[in-house]
C-alpha cells in the first residue's frame, strides 16, 4: 500500500473514493513498471470507470501541466515519488471561478 508513499497535492473527492484511486495506483505499480506510464493511466481509468460509473480521466507522468473542468466529487491529483497522477470524471459546465 501507499500510505506515507502518496503524497495527496489536490482532491474534490470522497475519502473512499480518493483510497480506492491510490489502492490503484499500487495495484498498476505492482503490474507496470514506472516508465509504463500510459499503461498505468490505462489501468486506473479502466477500474476506475468499472468501480466508479464510466467517463473518468487519467493522466500518468513526471513533468504535464493540466486545467481541467470536473464534475464535483470526482477529481484527485497525486503523487508516488516523482510520478503524477491525475485522475478526474469530466464536465462540460465549468465552476464559477475557472471562467
Amino acid at each position: 500500500m501507499l500510505e506515507g508513499k502518496a503524497v495527496i497535492g489536490e482532491a474534490d473527492m470522497l475519502q473512499t473514493m480518493q483510497h480506492d484511486a491510490l489502492d490503484l495506483a499500487s495495484k498498476a505499480l505492482d503490474f507496470f513498471d514506472v516508465t509504463e506510464a500510459t499503461e498505468i493511466a490505462r489501468f486506473i481509468k479502466k477500474e476506475f470507470d468499472r468501480t466508479h460509473e464510466p467517463g473518468w480521466q487519467c493522466i500518468v507522468g513526471t513533468d504535464f501541466g493540466s486545467f481541467v473542468t470536473h464534475c464535483s466529487g470526482c477529481f484527485i491529483y497525486f503523487c508516488i515519488g516523482s510520478l503524477a497522477i491525475l485522475l478526474f470524471r469530466g464536465s462540460t459546465t465549468p465552476k464559477a471561478e475557472e471562467s
